[in-house]
């Protein structure tokens, strides 16, 4: 939606002007989506989130807002160095981007979660912002509280001073408490005499009274105390909720100006996140011309040295997919991608590209990723498609520690430090934490706390709103003790919220001129790093381009194993290692896989016997099996018995055996899943991977429904009904979100063959790097020692005189 769809110069009633989500952390208890469709629900036409800090929850509030037909007006509340909060809402692109840069170089001076701002901080950076006086929060009340007016009325001249006339309002909150009309009535008298106009707002913290309580147990976790304890630290009593425009109009019935004020406020700040302005980095062509031109040379290349020979069918797919970049402007993206892997290797660290990117051919030809997506019939869609209107996901496996962290460096150097920032993880509260945190409130003793921790994992797949009396009996609690039921109360509605920022494993974000005008950065916990205030999936919906660049410890065993191997006169190159070595398989199929990346866990060993891979697609195959998806649907057991000759191979539909033929009729990968939507349904490449996309993670009922009715009505139109259209669509809706993609199984299986055939034919280098590396993988270093011992290998103690370090 356009901006000027948004903008209604005839906009009246109240409009809520400062409303903080849990992205405040721990200081406001609703996610963004519920305070917007609340708003819809009360019919506001717009809604203000002004979280602490930063613009953490922007994208999802925005996102839910346009879908809810309700205005997303962007702001932060910026902490001062008193507590105080100053609310600052945006009117303009001008704005959006002072208030990055003020966020960004705020946190960058500070501790993380000590961040405080200044009024001499705002010098230079107020265009384009509007700014409220943060009521009950704001330094006006502090200061008017403490009796000092002079000193209140000196700082709203600065801020007028700060912002220019017509530019501040004097925000007025009545909670209905004796101290909110006495503050409110001094505020008031104060903007009167100043000639400021006011706003009223609610300061809301929640979107309706009902969550009060998961605030008290935020604010009793961000203060280390108990609920019983913390006294006034609580808020005082319900108010603080998205109130219904009548309720605020009648609570402001002696300033009806204030109500009216907030409709011109929100109509001037025609700013949205549409309108954020990022642009992709352009990638340096040597000779200066077309990217396009260069992306289609080094693809050629790349081609000739991978392909011998370079068929017909290598040349209709790398043209398909050359033409579909060209028609997408992507050119840069994938030589910047080719530039990391140049540089990669000219340092000597080891890189493979996996993901969805497998399943392009011109990265294979590129030399990003090493599985062959022609030879293994993937499917390109799953990677990129015309409908999605998204960028690609290219992921990189690097070795993890060092090796890795000079590669993010060298991006860092390459685009800027504030041309690049990793992205965010917002770690959010899970069953054991929320139990852990939600019993230290309660005053539960730390022996309880400690019992919960472990017994909680047991209700992770159970209703959230009805926690079984008999998990609680077995954590030794009474189910009818009424903290008890206040417990299972709210650990339940602390899931999913919020708790704070963590960063990404790898994701970085690149951006041509300056990041931090198009999303505030922050110092990361690691020196020489900085995030960005969003996580990889708010990047990618605010069309914000992330190359992941993920540390691998296989990655560092498989190097440090190769350079031993160069030491000990033996050249090994994993790119040409013996594709079908008969040692290599028997190995694998007698489950000698202890330290054999991806297939060394108790299921896979036990797996293994059973599958006895015997080719590198059965080592696909044995990657992907052991996974919640196939386990989940019922998969497991069918393949390995029509693997074993004990059940007959069958389709649901005969035009579905050439999707299922390799997987025995049993569906195992999400792009068969995607295959199947597409032949059964008529689904174009694009519509199957929305499809994949509303039954992941996100999933929401009514999107499931609709997809649902759109797979079902393509399945009819195609002529398949009754039972094969039922398990069709059974198979598609209840394995599309945990079905593993055939591309990261692949991806996988090269690393898992190339650490097996060390193991089996250099055991003493293999042995070495993977203790070397630890920890990782799933034993102890002394079982891998007794391992190595089993294999034959000698194992000699530490000695001073004669060890390396390592």
């Amino acid at each position: 939606m356009g901006r000027e769809a948004w903008i209604d110069d005839g906009m009246t009633g109240y409009v809520e002007l400062h409303a903080a989500s849990a992205f405040s952390f721990l200081e406001a208890a609703s996610l963004p989506e519920r305070l917007a469709t609340t708003a819809a629900a009360l019919g506001y036409p717009a809604l203000a989130l002004v979280d602490a800090d930063g613009v953490y929850g922007a994208p999802r509030f925005y996102r839910a807002a346009v879908e809810a037909g309700v205005r997303p007006l962007v702001g932060a509340a910026l902490t001062l160095a008193d507590g105080a909060r100053l609310p600052l809402l945006v009117e303009t692109a001008d704005g959006y981007r002072g208030l990055c840069r003020l966020l960004t170089m705020i946190k960058a001076r500070a501790a993380k979660g000590k961040a405080r701002a200044t009024l001499d901080d705002l010098e230079g950076e107020t265009r384009g912002l509007l700014c409220l006086t943060g009521g009950a929060d704001g330094p006006l009340a502090a200061e008017l509280a403490a009796g000092r007016r002079e000193a209140a009325r000196r700082t709203l001249e600065r801020l007028r001073a700060l912002f220019g006339r017509g530019q501040v309002y004097v925000e007025l909150q009545r909670h209905l408490t004796r101290e909110s009309e006495r503050r409110t009535r001094r505020l008031g008298e104060l903007a009167d005499d100043l000639d400021v106009p006011c706003v009223a707002t609610n300061g809301v913290r929640y979107s309706v009274a009902a969550e009060r309580p998961v605030l008290d147990v935020f604010t009793a976790v961000r203060h280390k105390t108990t609920l019983d304890a913390a006294g006034r630290r609580l808020e005082p009593n319900l108010e603080r909720w998205l109130k219904p425009a009548a309720e605020m109009t009648r609570l402001f019935a002696d300033r009806p100006a204030a109500i009216a004020e907030t409709a011109e406020v929100a109509r001037r700040c025609g700013f949205t996140l549409k309108d954020l302005g990022y642009r992709f980095p352009d990638f340096p062509v040597p000779d200066g011309g077309p990217p396009m031109a260069y992306l289609r040379a080094l693809t050629e290349a790349g081609a000739r040295a991978r392909y011998r020979p370079v068929t017909d069918r290598v040349r209709r797919q790398l043209a398909r997919e050359l033409d579909l970049i060209e028609k997408l402007d992507l050119a840069g993206y994938f030589l910047i991608v080719w530039d990391i892997v140049r540089e990669c290797r000219a340092r000597g660290v080891l890189v493979q590209g996996r993901g969805s990117a497998a399943n392009s051919a011109v990265c294979y030809s590129l030399g990003i990723t090493a599985v062959d997506p022609i030879g293994m019939d993937l499917l390109f869609e799953r990677f990129l498609s015309e409908e999605r209107h998204e960028w690609p996901d290219i992921d990189l496996d690097l070795p993890s520690g060092d090796r890795r962290e000079a590669v993010i460096q060298y991006v860092y150097q390459r685009y800027g430090r504030t041309g690049a920032g990793m992205t965010a993880n917002v770690i959010t509260y899970r069953p054991r934490r929320a139990a852990r945190e939600v019993g230290k409130v309660l005053g539960f003793p730390p022996d309880l706390l400690d019992r919960l921790s472990k017994h909680v994992s047991d209700w992770e797949y159970q209703d959230p709103a009805d926690t079984p009396p008999r998990h609680l009996a077995r954590a030794g609690l009474d189910p009818t003790h009424p903290r008890v039921r206040r417990f299972a109360e709210l650990w339940a509605r602390v899931q999913g919220l919020p708790r704070h920022l963590g960063q990404h494993s790898g994701g970085m974000v690149l951006c041509a001129g300056r990041l931090d005008e198009v999303v505030p950065l922050e110092p990361a916990t690691m020196p020489g790093r900085v995030v960005v205030q969003w996580d990889k999936d708010d990047c990618a919906d605010m069309g914000i381009v992330k190359v992941d660049l993920l540390g691998l410890g296989m990655m560092a065993v498989l190097e440090d194993a190769l350079v031993l191997c160069r030491e000990a006169g033996h050249a090994v190159d994993l790119a040409h290692l013996p594709a079908d070595d008969g040692e290599v398989y028997a190995a694998l199929g007698a489950a000698d896989t202890i330290g054999v990346f991806q297939v060394e866990s108790r299921a896979q060993m036990a797996t293994l016997p059973r599958l006895r891979p015997r080719r590198f697609y059965d080592l696909v195959v044995e990657v992907a099996i052991i996974r919640p998806g196939p386990i989940v649907g019922d998969m497991v057991h069918p393949y390995l018995a029509r693997r074993a000759g004990r059940a007959p191979v069958t389709y649901p539909h005969p035009s579905l055996e050439p999707i299922l033929e390799r997987t025995l009729g049993v569906p195992l990968f999400q792009e068969q899943l995607l295959r199947m939507a597409m032949v059964a349904a008529g689904f174009t490449g694009g519509e199957a991977e929305e499809l994949r996309r509303a039954l992941g993670f996100r999933r929401s009922e009514a999107r499931m429904k609709a997809v649902e009715a759109k797979l079902r009505a393509g399945i009819a139109r195609n002529g398949i009904t009754g039972a094969a259209a039922e398990e069709i669509v059974r198979a598609i809706t209840s394995f599309a979100e945990y079905g593993f993609p055939e591309s990261h199984a692949a991806s996988f299986a090269l690393l898992a063959y190339a650490s097996a055939y060390l193991k089996v034919h250099y055991p003493a280098q293999f042995y070495a790097a993977l203790l070397n590396n630890q920890p990782m993988g799933f034993y102890h270093p002394a079982t891998l020692v007794k391992d190595a011992q089993r294999h034959g290998q000698p194992v000699r103690p530490v000695d001073v005189a004669r060890s390396e370090w390592l």
